[in-house]
């Protein structure tokens, strides 16, 4: 009857990598940054599981008896995107980026698109959800046209209004051009961004929103779960950065709904694996460089936490990570390429010390370990640590 509670923290990253110069980063430190910005934070429940351990940060006590056991993971694979961390997280390396396209789309790959779905395209650069919209909704709305545009990370967005296109149809349209960008232009999601409104004031729609994710190249720690008959359940977009494989996800468009979520499963699940993705350090906050609301989002997380430790039981194991950085502080607006922090406990965790490890797919091997599965691909368990 064991249970492991793996939440990442979307953007939440504590420290430039090695190599982030190399992915145009250097500088960014996301929660040194902000704690920076803000003349320290205030976190009493992740300062006593030890988040002033892993590294200095302005307001956050090093406690000399921390609650949890607390490291550093360092990413390996290439890329600094939420598909890139999560797959080596969970025990699959890339070690070649997905494509991106500064520059948009080639001209053939759009024509193609539009042969295959009767309509034209407009946009085709990168470009934010929210200022597209403003810049071509009324257009789209004349024309019928998709809204076709990307950003830093590889990604093929169409969005269309729900009033002039119908759901199914950007759907379908999606999952045509998931099957055409393979090989050279195989961009690790292609995303329906469907959209409400008016000239002036259009909001996207983030719950019927739907990713259409490449398929991990390895198998993943779901995978080896979903084999040996362990449980596992999704909380947040955990299913479309896996492809749905081997995990089912409620999504949660705001992190008080993915708490919700967790504490629910904290009294009712009683076996296997709950996987949370927490969206709102990224997609509201980091992608926007809003300090002071990534700032309460940390206050809230500290909160939500704190109610969450009582409903922890004997053998669990309760994880707190990312999946990359996203730094506020920074003039882009775009992911940086950060190690992230490591938290774990539980009753039976001893709050030990587990160093920088020097991949993400060191946790994805200890979760396995956990639950007696086969080897990942990559990874070192460092299980006998939390048992010593």
């Amino acid at each position: 009857m064991r249970r492991a509670f793996l939440i990442v923290l979307d953007g939440l990253g504590c420290g430039e990598a090695v190599d982030a110069a190399a992915y145009g980063d250097a500088g960014s430190d996301t929660l040194g940054n902000v704690a920076r910005a803000v003349g320290g934070l205030r976190l009493p429940v992740l300062e006593s599981l030890g988040l002033g351990r892993i590294r200095p940060l302005p307001g956050v006590g090093a406690v000399a008896t921390p609650r949890a056991a607390f490291g550093l993971l360092c990413p390996r694979s290439a890329g600094k995107d939420s598909i890139t961390g999560h797959w080596e997280l969970c025990g699959v390396e890339v070690p070649r980026a997905f494509p991106t396209y500064p520059q948009g789309f080639p001209a053939d790959v759009l024509a193609d698109f539009t042969r295959r779905t009767g309509r034209g395209c407009i946009g085709n650069k990168t470009a934010s959800g929210t200022g597209i919209l403003d810049e071509l909704g009324a257009r789209h709305l004349e024309t019928g046209a998709w809204i076709v545009y990307t950003s830093a990370d590889s990604v093929f967005q169409v969005a269309a209004h729900e009033e002039k296109v119908p759901l199914d149809e950007l759907y379908a349209a999606c999952a045509t051009a998931r099957a055409m960008l393979t090989g050279a232009h195989g961009v690790s999601r292609v995303i329906a961004r469907p959209f409400l409104g008016s000239p002036g004031a259009f909001v996207r729609d983030s719950v019927r929103r739907k990713d259409y994710s490449v398929e991990p190249t390895g198998p993943t720690l779901l995978d080896r779960l979903a084999d040996a008959g362990i449980p596992r359940v999704g909380i947040g977009k955990v299913d479309d950065l896996f492809a749905g494989r081997n995990i089912a996800s409620t999504h949660t468009p705001t992190n008080g709904e993915a708490y919700g979520l967790l504490r629910a499963a904290l009294a009712d699940v009683d076996s296997g694996l709950v996987f949370a993705n927490v969206i709102e350090f990224d997609q509201t906050w980091g992608h926007r460089n809003d300090v002071p609301g990534f700032h309460q989002g940390l206050l809230d997380l500290d909160t939500a936490i704190g109610a969450m430790l009582p409903m922890i039981r004997e053998e669990d194991l309760f994880i707190l990570t990312a999946d990359h950085g996203n730094d506020p502080t920074t003039p882009s607006t775009d992911h940086s390429r950060e190690n992230v922090p490591l938290l774990v406990f539980g009753p039976r965790v001893r709050p030990a010390g587990l160093g920088v490890r020097p991949t993400f797919a060191d946790l994805g091997q200890t979760v396995a370990d956990y639950f007696g599965v086969p080897a990942l691909g990559a990874g070192t368990s460092f299980l006998g640590a939390l048992r010593a």
